[in-house]
């Protein structure tokens, strides 16, 4: 929710993941972060270089990795055929397996989706400025709207796990499976909520490096001061 800090009087943004999500998929470990000032001005030329060496020296294909078959079983649960729908990380292994490079956007979400195929997690970014209010995980009512990169309106069907903020907008459908155009980063951007979040045995571990690695770059790479938290069913809420 959009709330006023007692000590501070500053403005804060929740993302938090609905109680039944957390019932559903005790697994999950999610990463959030906050930042503000990565605009495009920047090179990740050697970082990219980097994480895809990583993700290249996997010697198994991405069907076979623990991290992506978790989320082919959490997309069987959610009703979806896991090959047909596959999650952020898995479509992006598979690209970068048949191409052996990955599309060049944006320097941040460049950096994300490289950091992405070396863990093999999914990584979601988010324009704050085109979010309103708390941005949730959790099941759609079937009344919401999602807005395609190519401009046309959606609507998740009920029970469909979509990020969802205030006004009942889905910036994420089938969960880690497709982002919204709406708060999608473009050259403008500069105020940024980046989402981790994995389901496989060893998650909490591996989302611990994974969230050092992208602080760490995100740091060297812009004047930035990110606030960021490895959220839990106990303690389910990032302010920001």
């Amino acid at each position: 929710m959009i709330g006023t800090s007692e000590t501070t009087g500053e403005v804060t943004v929740r993302f938090q993941h609905s109680d039944d999500i957390w019932r559903d998929f005790p697994a999950l470990v999610p990463f959030a972060l906050h930042v503000e000032g990565v605009g495009p001005g920047v090179s990740v030329d050697d970082q990219v270089a980097r994480y895809c060496d990583l993700a290249a020296r996997r010697a198994a294909p991405e069907s076979e990795l623990p991290e992506i078959q978790a989320w082919r079983r959490a997309f069987t649960r959610m009703g979806l055929k896991p090959t047909q729908y596959r999650c952020a990380s898995e479509s992006l292994l598979r690209r970068f397996r048949k191409e052996g490079a990955l599309p060049r956007l944006h320097p941040l979400i460049d950096l994300c989706n490289a950091v992405s195929i070396a863990f093999a997690v999914p990584v979601a970014v988010f324009d704050v400025a085109y979010v309103s209010g708390p941005l949730e995980v959790r099941y759609a009512t079937g009344e919401e709207t999602y807005l395609t990169f190519s401009g046309e309106t959606e609507h998740p069907a009920a029970e469909e796990v979509i990020f969802a903020d205030a006004e009942g907008r889905a910036h994420a459908r089938r969960w880690t499976n497709r982002q919204s155009g709406l708060s999608a980063v473009r050259d403008t951007t500069a105020d940024v909520l980046i989402v981790a979040e994995a389901l496989h045995e060893s998650a909490r571990a591996d989302v611990e490096r994974l969230a050092t690695a992208l602080y760490d770059e995100l740091t060297a790479l812009w004047p930035v001061s990110p606030k960021s938290e490895i959220l839990a069913a106990s303690a389910p809420r990032f302010d920001f």
